[in-house]
């Protein structure tokens, strides 16, 4: 860990936390820019049919998140952390890009998910260096760290599509580029703050130095069942962008005066918006929990989210069955988008989390790129579920997607009491690890 990242702080956590949290914040700008355009260009720009879209929805989306894997891999082996996000980053401004070019759509698509593949883990795994393993604020310095995404992704649908739907789908694409540029620019101007590939501690530390492997094989048994599960739950979730967009525009009344009717897009950044707004609440709360022996777990609070995103998509499905073939009020779809994204918040940056605290620290990006290998599935199956919409009615749909989100949320509940035994040693002996690190480095500096 650099120990100037902790010398000075920034509202209360590592300045470098702030760092990558800005980065992470115009990544995120650019991605969901291009993301709310995306149904929309396909289907009304390229004239692609809603089933084929779907599946190109899905399929993208998935590889986004499949990439990382290798990418992470490339990271922790050869790049390192730093030159895979500047590499990487630079990659995704250019597919961007190259999306304003209705002839390189699909080169743009796999240009986008290649270089996803260096940034998304290589960022995040730095989250955890930026703390001692018994520093206490390191238990939210990942909600933080998903504010800043969610920051982004609220900002992206305002601007990217607001100018896209009404000056052309080129200029919406164009910004989500600058969006990705200016992030390149911040995480450089910030990189003193940040930790330092292969610290000095580190590469000295033999292996014999440590007197507990910290992984073990319980601890892996426990990630791979956990995205297991969560990819059953994005099969759900990921809805949002796709079917639940394409009601936004043909089954909600999306008019407020007779002058005005709210774009589509606008209603894709009501999900970061909750994530603002509540956030500090819901740590609060688990802050408070924790402290007089509440704590459900990682694994408890995300079977807790599982549950309530599948009572918002029921909730849809009621609505849309008592509308009938009329047009519901557009206030059912903000009320959906509070109750889905406060479900979000329970699992979402809790299992991000999660693999951050358990992995260890040469395979750190490799882990973080695991985690997201349940979106990778879980986006397939979003598009396998989202080309159901022309098949079933609108109701039974919302049913079948609520459906699967508990479905989610009962497995990791029966998850939970063995997790939450796993999490509990893994942290004592993360904290033992620590303390043979140190008393190496300590070895290896007598000795010069």
């Amino acid at each position: 860990m650099n120990e100037d990242s902790r010398s000075t702080d920034w509202f209360g956590h590592p300045r470098g936390l702030t760092i990558l949290f800005l980065t992470e914040m115009w990544d995120q700008f650019s991605f969901f820019g291009m993301r709310a355009l995306l149904v929309y260009y396909m289907t009304k720009e390229l004239l692609i049919t809603q089933t084929h879209s779907s599946y190109i929805y899905g399929l993208y989306s998935s590889f986004v998140y499949f990439t990382p894997l290798i990418g992470g891999v490339i990271s922790d082996r050869w790049l390192g952390r730093r030159r895979a996000v500047i590499i990487g980053g630079s990659i995704m401004a250019l597919g961007h890009f190259l999306m304003a070019f209705p002839s390189a759509f699909y080169f743009a698509l796999a240009t986008i998910a290649i270089g996803n593949g260096l940034f998304l883990p290589s960022l995040a795994s730095q989250i955890n260096q930026l703390y001692a393993p018994d520093d206490p604020r390191k238990a939210t310095a990942y909600n933080i760290y998903y504010v800043g995404i969610n920051l982004g992704a609220f900002l992206a649908p305002f601007v990217c599509g607001t100018v896209g739907e009404l000056y052309g789908w080129h200029w919406g694409f164009t910004l989500a580029g600058i969006g990705m540029v200016i992030g390149l620019f911040t995480y450089l101007g910030g990189s003193r703050y940040l930790p330092k590939d292969n610290g000095a501690a580190e590469r000295r530390m033999e292996p014999e130095t440590i007197a507990r492997p910290r992984a073990k094989l319980e601890v892996y048994l426990l990630l791979l069942a956990v995205i297991a599960i969560v990819v059953i739950f994005r099969a759900s979730y990921e809805q949002s962008g796709n079917t639940v967009a394409l009601w936004a525009d043909s089954g909600v009344n999306r008019q407020v005066t007779h002058s005005f009717s709210i774009p589509m897009t606008w209603f894709q950044s009501l999900n970061p918006l909750v994530i603002f707004l509540f956030t500090p609440v819901i740590v609060a709360y688990w802050t408070w929990a924790s402290k007089r022996g509440r704590d459900a777990g990682s694994i408890g609070k995300m079977a807790i989210g599982g549950f309530v995103v599948g009572v918002s998509y029921l909730l849809l499905a009621l609505i849309a069955h008592t509308t009938g073939d009329a047009r519901a009020s557009w206030l059912w779809l903000v009320l959906f988008f509070f109750v889905y994204t406060i479900g979000e918040l329970f699992i979402l940056p809790v299992g991000l989390g999660l693999f951050g605290k358990l992995a260890p620290l040469e395979f750190a990006a490799t882990a973080i790129a695991a985690w997201f290998m349940a979106a990778f599935f879980g986006n397939l199956a979003a598009g396998l579920m989202g080309a159901l919409w022309s098949v079933v009615s609108v109701p039974a749909f919302f049913v079948i997607a609520g459906g699967v989100a508990i479905l989610s949320g009962a497995l990791l509940f029966a998850l939970s009491g063995w997790a939450h035994r796993i999490e509990i040693r893994a942290s004592a002996s993360a904290s033992t690890d620590h303390d043979a690190i140190d008393a190496a480095a300590l070895v290896a500096d007598s000795r010069h």
